[in-house]
């Protein structure tokens, strides 16, 4: 089974709320009023322009293999 992205999450203790996240998503998948809710509908698969740009690394991404949402590795 293939292990694909199910969703993007920001983390609300750790935005700054800078908004970087909002112009450089391409398809604008991230709305432009605090909270900065997300629509995944309209995320690409492959883009990380938003995680790669956010200073204090407050999005994330969750995965899934198959139907199963697979937990974040502890360290």
């Amino acid at each position: 089974m293939m292990v694909t992205r199910d969703h993007l999450v920001r983390h609300p203790d750790r935005c700054l709320h800078n908004g970087i996240c909002i112009p450089i998503c391409p398809t604008s998948a991230w709305l432009s009023t605090p909270p900065y809710k997300f629509d995944a509908s309209r995320c690409l698969e492959g883009c990380r322009l938003c995680l790669d740009a956010c200073p204090s690394q407050a999005i994330f991404a969750v995965f899934k293999k198959g139907d199963k949402i697979l937990a974040p590795q502890k360290k």
